[in-house]
């Protein structure tokens, strides 16, 4: 019993280290004034043009997978890196591909209550590990908010939103594992590192 209680506090006490990580990211970013004027590239364009490699570590220009959802959202995954903390950090672009602004599903949070009382999130995804025979959830922080991008509510035709969800590393020989998120169709990803 020591032992699982000395390892749950150990994924405890991470999981709030990068929540806290996340939430000074966030802070550093944000701006000063409105939003009257759209930015002129994406946040992973460079500004000389061409194409230039991404600044996130493990991303490459050809999608790991593209996920169809309903109303035209895609969901395009760049990334999924094993961290030596064990975790592995699933990086995406969700996009609105049809022609009128989209809602987002509210199934995209999943169905647990302690995550729905967070707000709107990618909660509800999950990896499954085919060989093992497992299913890993989106990790949480000790108050019970999920580690993936939150608080989005709309997408505007054409627009494009950056997502992240962090999910417990499968063991080392699973490197391929099947991305579940609700609403949107499954698809095989390659873990790396």
């Amino acid at each position: 019993m020591s032992d699982r209680f000395t390892a749950k506090a150990r994924r405890g006490m991470v999981a709030l280290t990068v929540a806290a990580g996340l939430a000074i990211g966030v802070a550093g970013c944000g701006g000063g004034g409105g939003d009257d004027k759209k930015p002129d590239t994406s946040a992973s364009a460079s500004k000389a043009g061409g194409s230039q490699p991404s600044a996130q570590e493990g991303q490459s220009d050809e999608p790991l997978a593209e996920l169809k959802g309903s109303d035209g959202l895609l969901l395009q995954i760049t990334s999924a890196q094993r961290d030596s903390g064990g975790f592995v950090t699933v990086n995406g672009t969700l996009k609105n591909d049809g022609g009128e602004s989209v809602v987002i599903p509210s199934a995209l949070s999943g169905n647990e209550t302690e995550i729905i009382r967070n707000g709107r999130s990618l909660g509800g995804a999950t990896l499954v590990d085919p060989q093992g025979k497992k299913r890993y959830y989106v990790l949480r922080d000790t108050e019970g908010r999920p580690l993936t991008t939150t608080g989005f509510s709309t997408l505007k035709a054409g627009d494009t939103l950056a997502v992240f969800m962090q999910f417990p590393a499968p063991p080392a020989n699973a490197t391929e594992v099947e991305f579940q998120l609700p609403t949107f169709a499954s698809g095989t990803i390659k873990i790396s590192g």
